[in-house]
């Protein structure tokens, strides 16, 4: 059973960053791709970032991109996503999750990943 921890949030006040991490405990973690999830409250869950089993290849949100960055360090099983230019809008719960597909690129939709975290809330104030 995979178990996956995040960390890393807080709040915020805007125009400021984080980095959120989120630890791996399975020793597969190297082979499947990794997503970065929020849920706002009252609205679904939705993709923030995702990235490729071997990290060539990464994707985002419109609404995150240029201000988020994904990362891996397969060595250490960690994920990252730092999160520049905060912005109340990204106020949420932050979830990690691993995509079931063994060698996968990274996927937008939330179907394809079978592993979360337990997420950890970022707060931005304006």
């Amino acid at each position: 059973q995979v178990q996956l921890v995040e960390s890393g949030g807080g709040l915020v006040q805007a125009g400021a960053s984080l980095r959120l991490s989120c630890a791996a405990s399975d020793s597969t973690f190297n082979m499947h791709a990794m997503g970065w999830f929020r849920q706002a409250a009252g609205k679904e869950r939705e993709f923030v970032a995702g990235i490729s089993w071997s990290g060539s290849r990464l994707g985002y949100a419109d609404s995150v991109k240029g201000r988020f960055a994904i990362s891996r360090d397969n060595a250490k099983k960690m994920v990252y996503l730092q999160m520049n230019s905060l912005e109340p809008g990204d106020t949420a719960v932050y979830y990690c999750a691993v995509n079931k597909i063994y060698y996968s690129d990274y996927s937008p939709r939330l179907s394809e990943y079978d592993h979360w975290g337990q997420g950890t809330q970022v707060t931005v104030s304006s």
